[in-house]
């Protein structure tokens, strides 16, 4: 899952995923199994990952009058373009020169995790505009922490204790009744036309089912991207800020998706004349800000899950995607998303959340069978 690699490739273990070499669990550094200082740190960086992570789609409540691809272009500009390359460049001088030592290979196959990866957040902004933010953020990172799961251990499950499989079966199992209860519990929205989607609330759960599954590809990316983030660490650069240069390939891809789709619907819609209206210049910075949170979350996600060594891959995942649940669904309650709905429909919210933070952790825990 989502990790930096080591600091040397001779403790690296690597296992074949379609025919890739792919460094799982075993390429963090390991720590001793007491609570070190910088295992705190990483905690406290994957959590405020998960902050920023579970709220940048809050300042797109305050674009209303642009349509949702002038938002999403300015918020694709920012998130996957101006800003990690921006990260780079300041902290990495040589980045270039780094890139050109990595074989042609691995930069393709870090560049296709990105597209599918890509596809995944174009249908995650649709699917969370569509049934909302508590709703559409549970549903998406459910699945991306299922997947996110399976994919790793299907390929190194010769290696695994039966304790440990048997207790990530069991989470996966929560997690998708969790799931599944969540979106049951958004059904009375199909009769709420207060809400303004712009598609059906069936339609929208399936886009959501699409983005979490295709969002794994971006956890999967960073780490066989992990060689590339041990080749710049030998050649001077911070451990801190090495894991930025992955990011920025990963979100070439999904800023060359995101972006043509949203041109598309621009010239579809000729609602390119919003950018034009004085009105709603200050939308501008609501749509960086979206993609300003979008990056912070992932470069703190990045520093703590180096700082977790060989937990960062699973406790660190299962914390990102659980704190990430847990803000949406705070900042969907508070802003009234959930504003009239049954009492029947906040007893089921209730349950399915609890049910996949439940799940999330466990699937963290699971790793700590030997």
């Amino acid at each position: 899952m989502g990790a930096c690699a080591p600091p040397s490739t001779s403790t690296t273990t690597a296992r074949t995923l379609v025919g890739t070499s792919l460094p799982l669990k075993e390429s963090f550094p390991a720590r001793n199994s007491s609570v070190h200082e910088g295992q705190v740190l990483g905690l406290i960086m994957v959590l405020a990952g998960g902050v920023c992570q579970g709220s940048f789609m809050l300042p797109m409540k305050w674009t209303r009058t642009w349509q949702w691809e002038n938002t999403w272009l300015v918020f694709a500009c920012t998130a996957y373009l101006i800003a990690p390359w921006a990260l780079v460049m300041a902290g990495i001088p040589h980045a270039f020169h780094i890139l050109a030592s990595v074989s042609p290979r691995t930069l393709l196959i870090v560049f296709l995790f990105g597209l599918g990866w890509g596809i995944g957040a174009l249908t995650f902004g649709l699917g969370v505009t569509a049934v909302g933010m508590s709703l559409g953020f549970t549903v998406i990172l459910g699945l991306t922490a299922v997947v996110g799961t399976l994919i790793p251990m299907f390929y190194v499950g010769h290696s695994l204790s039966f304790e440990k499989i048997a207790a990530t079966a069991f989470s996966l199992a929560l997690m998708l009744v969790g799931v599944a209860v969540c979106s049951w519990a958004g059904k009375w929205k199909e009769q709420g036309p207060e809400q303004g989607l712009t598609v059906s609330y069936t339609r929208g759960l399936a886009v959501c089912v699409v983005s979490g599954i295709l969002s794994a590809c971006g956890n999967l990316g960073f780490v066989y991207g992990s060689g590339i983030i041990v080749r710049a660490e030998n050649q001077g650069v911070p451990a801190a800020l090495a894991p930025n240069l992955v990011w920025a390939l990963l979100t070439v891809a999904l800023f060359l998706c995101n972006a043509g789709y949203a041109g598309r619907l621009l010239r579809r819609n000729r609602s390119f004349a919003n950018f034009r209206n004085t009105r709603t210049k200050r939308y501008f910075v609501f749509g960086g800000l979206m993609g300003a949170l979008w990056i912070a979350g992932f470069v703190f996600y990045g520093v703590g899950a180096r700082e977790l060594g060989d937990l960062g891959a699973s406790l660190g995942w299962a914390m990102l995607m659980g704190s990430m649940v847990l803000v949406a669904n705070l900042l969907g309650l508070l802003t009234g998303e959930w504003r009239g709905a049954p009492d029947s429909a906040m007893l089921l919210l209730r349950w399915g959340i609890g049910l996949l933070l439940v799940a999330i952790v466990g699937l963290g825990f699971s790793y700590s069978f030997r």
